[in-house]
């Protein structure tokens, strides 16, 4: 771009993230700080043609929707009007807010107005919870930024931007799918569109604390070790030194106090604490401790759970122990009906169907759910495997694809990285093989461990290599993940009569997790076990991949696809899918499916093994 379309553009409004905004690093634990809600009632126009944005060449135009312009004399043309448009809740989807809407991918632009006391007395930033899939932002007419991503958090610096009194924020929100986005064209999954979770503005002091962790640190292999080590590293919002961090944990009387290099950071720092006054976090005691983290005069708290989790030979170890995750995978849905899920009771109605199963574990699948999600799963006890959408056909040669996934993965990891029941880090699903692919998602998984070494990295691989009633495992992706999972659908796009005879060669020397296998069945259809489409067929599918997996050496886990039925585009049959995918063992009104009941029974199993 030259400089005067750079001018013209910044003039308009309408400039880009990569030209005008200043990108601001992802505020750590948002919810510590005090907020205001911009939930409610927002304002929206369907904008097909996104005239709102662009003029009939196709330039960004200057009278764009963004301006909420409204008449000043009688002969002034404008063909829009926010305050006569309808109205929605946010956080929701626009899918099933609005029947015209339910297949709709494109624009719609979202607004809404609110009033500012003391604008000046605070730092204030404008943080979203996710939009999908590509925003631009805009508060009182003023381009703040442009985020591309449709699950995770982000946050701009709007306080120069507001005023005393009456204010308002326009959101353009485009869901359109592209060839070179993360997640690609095709996805089995709804594209909910929308701003799909919390708004608010979030008051924070001139220099705050932007990330920090909090993590305790394996054990060095001795015995009836008396002490335990914590590390800790920090970041402020500002790159200045001299600054004194403190971090205090009341109920263990502790309490240690950093200084800030000139990055204005703490690097990573260990601090020593009596082994018998530390309980770990674990399923079985989900211990939280309220930690404050102060800076100068100002104070913030977070609870933070103290666990490990590592790998040994075939196992996995939670706090040093082996540990068998009875799993289940899950998408951000709603729990009756279709929707996007935007809430702790959304989570918790989930989440509580998962405890009912017997899990101790959850595949939160394709993409980084709701934070209340994994906050909640951490206060219940647990375990999550936490992923971004790189799936299946990405396009593994375009620069700005790859840069797009490590920001998702970079969010992700940011939001989440001190919750104790966070312990992997899945970087793909079903993704063919090519050179292309393996470079792509090995830098992905050596960026993940740069970021936090002490999380597991895996992803879903495809089994290849099959052989008549042998299925072989062969996957370059085995030397960057520390889990090796994969998905194998026997008995749904293979005869479940094969699964007796099936042998499974792992030939790697690490855990196995099977990330997915499973069918469908749509609640209250029944017939013989024959019968696709019934319970039965899909009860008795699920007692012959038991008996099948449980023969796999180094079995660690399995995550059986899926807690709920969900919505998708791809699953077209009338009378059987109407649209949805009907692998769930609960159906979309949450009826228990007969194959919840062979998938719980062996849990019961697993869970009394585990305590012998």
């Amino acid at each position: 771009m030259n400089k005067l379309f750079l001018c013209l553009m910044a003039m308009m409004g309408v400039l880009t993230a990569s030209a005008q905004d200043a990108v601001l690093p992802l505020i750590q634990n948002a919810k510590a700080y005090e907020s205001v809600s911009l939930n409610g009632e927002w304002n929206y126009i369907v904008d097909v043609q996104e005239e709102g944005y662009y003029d009939y060449r196709m330039n960004p135009t200057r009278w764009g929707f963004f301006q909420n312009a409204k008449p000043q004399r009688p002969e002034d043309l404008i063909e829009y009007d926010f305050d006569k448009s309808p109205t929605m809740q946010i956080p929701s989807d626009w899918n099933t807010q609005d029947e015209r809407l339910f297949f709709y991918e494109g624009t719609v632009w979202f607004y809404k107005q609110f009033k500012i006391q003391n604008s000046k007395s605070d730092k204030v930033l404008l943080y979203f919870g996710a939009v999908n899939y590509d925003a631009h932002v805009y508060v009182n007419g003023q381009h703040v930024g442009h985020h591309i991503g449709g699950f995770t958090p982000f946050n701009y610096d709007v306080t120069d931007l507001l005023k005393e009194g009456e204010n308002n924020v326009i959101v353009k929100v485009d869901n359109k799918r592209h060839a070179e986005d993360v997640p690609t064209q095709i996805f089995d999954w709804w594209n909910y569109g929308g701003i799909t979770r919390d708004v608010k503005l979030v008051k924070v002091p001139a220099l705050y604390l932007e990330d920090y962790s909090l993590q305790l640190e394996k054990a060095k292999g001795v015995k009836g070790e008396k002490q335990k080590t914590i590390s800790f590293s920090a970041k402020l919002s500002k790159k200045e030194a001299g600054h004194r961090i403190t971090v205090s944990i009341p109920e263990l009387k502790l309490e240690k106090t950093f200084t800030t290099d000139a990055e204005g950071k703490v690097q990573t720092s260990t601090f020593g604490i009596q082994a018998k006054k530390l309980k770990l976090w674990s399923p079985e005691n989900p211990k939280l401790y309220e930690v404050r983290f102060s800076v100068d005069a100002a104070t913030i708290t977070d609870q933070i759970g103290f666990r490990t989790i590592e790998t040994k030979g075939k196992q996995i170890l939670l706090n040093g122990r082996p540990v068998f995750l009875r799993g289940i995978s899950i998408h951000n849905e709603k729990p009756n009906g279709g929707g996007r899920a935007n809430s702790a009771e959304d989570a918790r109605t989930l989440l509580s169907w998962a405890q009912e199963l017997g899990c101790n574990f959850v595949r939160l699948a394709h993409y980084p759910h709701h934070e209340e999600m994994v906050r909640e799963a951490e206060k219940m006890g647990i375990l999550v495997w936490s992923e971004i959408p790189v799936y299946w056909t990405i396009a593994w040669k375009n620069p700005k694809t790859f840069e797009n996934a490590k920001q998702q993965l970079t969010d992700m990891i940011l939001r989440d990285h001190n919750r104790a029941n966070v312990i992997i880090w899945s970087i793909a699903n079903e993704t063919p093989h090519s050179p292309e692919r393996d470079d792509f998602l090995g830098r992905l998984a050596q960026y993940a461990r740069s970021m936090d070494s002490t999380r597991l990295i895996s992803m879903a691989m495809e089994v290849t290599g099959a052989s008549n009633y042998v299925n072989r495992l062969n996957d370059n992706m085995n030397k960057f993940v520390d889990v090796v999972s994969f998905n194998q659908y026997i008995g749904w796009y293979r005869d479940v009569n094969d699964a007796p005879k099936m042998k499974w060669e792992i030939p790697y020397d690490k855990p196995v997790i099977i990330s997915e296998f499973g069918g469908g069945a749509r609640y209250g259809y029944h017939g013989e076990k024959n019968q696709r489409w019934t319970e039965e067929f899909q009860e008795n599918l699920y007692r012959e991949n038991i008996a099948m997996l449980d023969k796999i050496e180094g079995l660690s886990g399995t995550t059986p696809w899926i807690l709920k039925d969900f919505r998708s585009p791809r699953r077209v049959l009338p009378g059987i899918q109407d649209y949805y995918n009907r692998k769930g063992l609960f159906s979309d009104k949450g009826e228990k499916k007969k194959a919840f009941y062979v998938l719980q029974e062996w849990y019961r199993q697993k869970a009394s093994q585990a305590s012998h």
